[in-house]
């Protein structure tokens, strides 16, 4: 199974491990379980660092160190993706959720997740 990180999860994983459920905490933890971050994920964190919505530091080493203690590889966007968008209902309008899950839709990973609206696709979540 291929486990993709949404971007409260990712950031409850470096933070605020405490915050995770325990079923996405053991996912993280099993070791035969590829862990993907999505550079979406890695751009909604900046984009809220520079508008002073998040207080985290902005150095990409922060964000390597933690991608690299996850085990976590980057995730691009690519054309597929954003052509998976067509086919979602406008059930979440947050761009970077829609993306999120166009990924994980077309990449067959399961997405975690604790946003309720994300469960509304056709996406596999873990939460």
């Amino acid at each position: 199974m291929k486990l993709l990180l949404d971007t409260h999860t990712f950031l409850f994983a470096i933070n605020e491990p405490e915050r995770l459920s325990s079923s996405v905490r053991n996912a993280l933890l099993n070791e035969e379980l590829s862990r993907w971050v999505s550079v979406v994920t890695l751009s909604e964190i900046i984009l809220k660092i520079q508008v002073g919505k998040l207080n985290l530091p902005a150095e990409p080493a922060y964000y390597q160190k933690h991608l690299s203690e996850l085990g976590a590889t980057v995730l691009p966007v690519e054309a597929r993706h954003s052509f998976d968008l067509i086919r979602l209902p406008l059930l979440h309008k947050d761009p970077f959720d829609r993306l999120l899950i166009a990924q994980a839709r077309v990449e067959d990973m399961t997405l975690l997740t604790r946003d309720e609206s994300i469960r509304r696709y056709t996406v596999t979540t873990l939460w």
